[in-house]
């Protein structure tokens, strides 16, 4: 069958090719001043070329088949056009663009965005892109086919906690701004997608620059760049309604409802989510629930708009993970791992459970959060040239995780032994709740200037504000916390109590500013781009191991980049890119970090070069990067006591690697999008430090960077309202610390999605949507992450002990979608 397909699909493209083919010539002009326009976006519907007219306002395309093509253009400032051509001979086609009546939402995230020739590595998603498998799987599962990038969920099938890294650099290195926004949480400098659930469902495009990318506001970028832009202006009132189901009792339930344009000026929309799984690991369930309203004014030359979303999830705590031993059914090693860090009735839940272990047991060991996001953006074009972008904004986040602990010490909570009938108690069973109460706030503005011949220079920046309180209460005990406490309040001889055990909070203020220009000079297209960013955090108070953590640390940052792109021709390009960043370290550096000593900020160079072209039959982008770091955190493999990834300084280490981003439609029924990455990550001069000992690596691996990353997917349309693909994913091995170890490693693995999916319109339907998306369809039994950790028994004699996040077998989402 598969041979049978391959021949097919091979003589179907050669037959293509054979056919009579023609050049089809595309010219846009301002319809007022008969201009031509520089930049416009010219798209041919039944092909993949997306391309931009050059000075002239021209696009040539070439090799067109004989045949009917929706030909749309579109440019900013512009109503679009779409005009249909029967290609049966050398065409011209012409386009005289009008002035839009309201400006566009384009504009808000233009200042942070990558352009058609821009010498940065990105990769654009449409919302037709995210829809196709956007079944109730967080953020980061949509983005599984782009390069270079590895996925993990802690239930294990998408749904809750999950993570992302881009080039082996984890969520903490990737910047994400949701309007030009920064997303990131300012102290971790991660970005939780579970507590915006289902926000792909308003999110309109994103952009995905790989290293350092362009200036853009939040933190440095080290890994990537993650630029969100939510729904933009429909005109025509709609509603929609997306529902699916799936294993392990998965449930998504989405309303999405706008006006469209009322009286020409006003536009509402609005979205309810739900989302519920029980999670294929034991126990790790989730419940969320979230909301985006927008509302906005659109005027010919301005446009306001208020953006309110937000989300509330529980989650089953599943961040432990899987020992070793469990996976591969090790009795032994059970056993030693059990005396080492186990109660005799978690020995039992480990001994008779299976790949899916969860360590936890109690009811309501539970992460309980709630955030919520306030957006106000206002966007003016002052002129035909000058476009001004401001925005302010507030976040306001609260929540704490809830643990059963067994047998504390009193002193660990800056308590005293107490006495009960003579005896003195020393350890006791405890509830605890661990609270994070934040509030985050700022500005952001750009000013851009474009001309008619290729000059455009954009100056922006942002002050944002954080403000976050840390504490923990003990919210019910076996013993009273005191001596001089009462008796017992429970029949069970137990005691409930609250007892604020710790105490602290962080201000964090991050100013940026930048400049950038970029001029197209024939066939050359320059850029330069520098900014300016001042960090001052300061912490204060007591942390959960109760050490005094008040500090102050400030960092001023110097981020210059400049770059070229040469037009080899109409339909491809060369460039290459230069970037300078620093990053500062992150709270859990400086709270985690040994006594006395203080985390450094990281610097990188990075050096990006690249080769693109774009066609009606395939679209390709291969580049190579450079990476440097001077003192880059790196993760040791271990974690802390709340899940995060410890991290130490290293002097000296790379990430130098090739990637390759295409795809291929050599018929309107077939298509095959393909990527490839392969890097060396490494460390040179590095010393592992455990407990006492010190072993000393001349060159090693960086932890959790794979050589190999890749991705597969080949769509067939056997026709029109229905899609076949067959989705896979390669990972190479990945090491749990930075030792380059085997035996401390993650198996490489390579998985397999199959996607069936029917849309077509019906009746007063839009369109009547369903979907299947049956994951890991070979069952492959894998794990994507994980973390280490050991000790010497004597100076030969090592001791480790593993730990995986498995990942689902096979499993499947249906859903349903219903557009109005």
């Amino acid at each position: 069958m598969i041979k049978r397909l391959l021949t097919v699909t091979i003589l179907s493209f050669f037959v293509g090719m054979a056919m009579a083919q023609h050049s089809l010539t595309i010219h846009v002009t301002d319809a007022d001043r008969n201009e031509p326009l520089l930049g416009a976006s010219v798209r041919l519907s039944g092909t993949l070329y997306r391309g931009q007219t050059n000075a002239s306002g021209v696009v040539v395309l070439r090799n067109v088949r004989a045949g009917t093509y929706d030909i749309q253009v579109s440019y900013i400032g512009y109503e679009p056009q779409t005009q249909q051509a029967a290609v049966t001979e050398n065409q011209d086609v012409r386009f005289a663009l009008s002035r839009a009546t309201v400006l566009a939402d384009e504009v808000v995230v233009r200042a942070t965005r990558a352009g058609e020739n821009m010498a940065t590595t990105y990769k654009n998603m449409s919302e037709e892109d995210i829809a196709k498998n956007n079944l109730g799987q967080d953020l980061p599962y949509l983005l599984d086919q782009t390069p270079g990038v590895v996925i993990s969920s802690d239930a294990g099938a998408g749904i809750g906690y999950t993570s992302m890294r881009i080039r082996g650099s984890d969520g903490q290195r990737t910047n994400v701004t949701i309007n030009g926004i920064p997303l990131n949480d300012a102290e971790s400098l991660g970005s939780f997608f579970v507590n915006l659930p289902d926000f792909a469902s308003s999110v309109d495009n994103i952009q995905i620059q790989r290293g350092v990318g362009t200036s853009t506001n939040g933190a440095g970028a080290f890994g990537a760049s993650l630029n969100i832009q939510t729904n933009t202006l429909n005109k025509d009132a709609y509603a929609e309604l997306d529902n699916s189901y799936g294993s392990y009792n998965s449930w998504k339930n989405t309303v999405r409802l706008g006006t469209g344009l009322i009286d020409g000026k006003f536009s509402f929309d609005g979205r309810l989510s739900r989302i519920k799984s029980d999670g294929y690991i034991d126990r790790a369930m989730s419940d969320m629930q979230s909301f985006f309203l927008s509302g906005a004014w659109h005027g010919k030359n301005s446009l306001l708009r208020a953006n309110v979303f937000g989300g509330k999830e529980k989650t089953y705590q599943a961040w432990y993970g899987t020992p070793e031993s469990r996976l591969i059914g090790d009795v032994d090693g059970m056993h030693a791992y059990a005396d080492e860090e186990l109660t005799n009735y978690e020995r039992e839940n480990l001994l008779r459970s299976d790949r899916r272990y969860n360590k936890y047991l109690y009811d309501n060991e539970t992460d309980n959060y709630q955030q919520t996001h306030y957006q106000l953006l206002f966007s003016s074009a002052l002129t035909d040239q000058l476009t001004l972008n401001t925005a302010l904004h507030y976040t306001r986040g609260k929540g704490y995780y809830e643990q059963f602990r067994d047998d504390d010490a009193y002193v660990d909570y800056g308590l005293l032994p107490v006495v009960i009938n003579g005896s003195t108690i020393n350890q006791l069973d405890l509830v605890r709740q661990r609270w994070l109460d934040n509030h985050f706030y700022g500005g952001t503005y750009s000013l851009a200037y474009k001309d008619s011949k290729g000059l455009e220079i954009t100056w922006g920046g942002a002050y944002n504000q954080y403000e976050g309180g840390h504490y923990g209460d003990i919210v019910w005990s076996q013993y009273p916390l005191f001596t001089d406490d009462a008796l017992p309040v429970d029949g069970d001889g137990s005691f409930k109590t609250s007892y604020r055990y710790y105490n602290g909070d962080a201000t964090k203020k991050d100013f940026n500013t930048y400049l950038k220009a970029s001029y197209q000079l024939n066939k050359l297209f320059l850029f330069a781009d520098v900014q300016y960013r001042h960090i001052n955090y300061a912490i204060a108070g007591i942390d959960n191991d109760l050490r005094d953590l008040t500090q102050d640390a400030s960092f001023d940052f110097f981020n210059p980049k400049v770059g070229l792109t040469y037009q080899l021709s109409a339909a491809s390009n060369v460039y290459a890119s230069y970037a300078l960043a620093n990053k500062e370290p992150v709270r859990s550096d400086f709270t985690d970090w040994p006594i006395g000593q203080t985390p450094k900020a990281e610097q990188l160079h990075d050096i990006e070069v690249g080769y693109r072209i774009r066609s009606q039959q395939f679209n390709i982008g291969v580049n190579g990067y450079a990476m440097l770091y001077k003192n880059q955190l790196v993760p040791t493999g271990q974690l802390n006591d709340v899940g995060s990834t410890l991290r130490r300084n290293v002097d000296d280490s790379y990430r130098i690697g090739l990637e390759f981003d295409g795809r291929w439609a050599p018929t309107r029924w077939f298509s095959w999008g393909a990527t490839l990455a392969y890097s060396q990550n490494k460390i040179k001069n590095f010393t592992e430090v455990v407990g006492d000992v010190e072993n000393f690596y001349e060159t090693t691996v960086i932890s959790f960077s794979p050589n190999w990353v890749a991705s597969s997917e080949l769509a067939f349309k056997p026709w029109k309202p229905v899609e076949l693909a067959l989705l896979s994913k390669y990972v190479s091995r990945q090491y749990l610390d930075n030792t380059g170890n085997k035996d401390r490693s993650i198996d490489g693995f390579f998985v397999n999605n199959i996607r069936v999916a029917y849309n077509t319109s019906l009746w007063k339907l839009k369109n009547l949507g369903l979907t299947l998306l049956v994951n890991n369809i070979f069952n492959e039994k894998y794990a994507s992450s994980g973390y280490t950790w050991g000790y010497y028994l004597s100076e030969a004699d090592r001791v480790d002990y593993n730990f995986y996040y498995p990942q689902a077998t096979a499993n499947f989402l249906l859903g349903l979608n219903l557009k109005f």
